[in-house]
């Protein structure tokens, strides 16, 4: 296996831990921050406030976004299972 070959598979390892994570993150993360300008022209500051809105959200992420999940992480298994046989040569 060449230095090219392990630098492209981690590459494409990196990019698909983004991917994958990506729904989840973007729907904490813009889940978080209406909670927090709620909070501010509320002036209600509790600090549990935010994690069941946060909790639902990612629920919601997953299972919306599971399918498309599963079809990226399924792809890049099957890529490193067929490029098995080429690591040896």
């Amino acid at each position: 296996m060449t230095d090219q070959k392990v630098i492209d598979l981690g590459t494409r390892a990196v990019m698909v831990a983004m991917q994958i994570s990506a729904p989840v993150l973007i729907a904490a993360l813009v889940t978080g921050v209406l909670i927090s300008i709620v909070q501010a022209a509320t002036q209600i500051q509790e600090q549990t406030l935010s994690f069941v809105p946060k909790i639902l959200m990612i629920t919601l992420a997953m299972m919306v976004c599971g399918p498309w999940i599963l079809q990226i992480m399924t792809e890049f298994t099957k890529e490193l299972f067929n490029g098995i046989p080429g690591v040896t040569h």
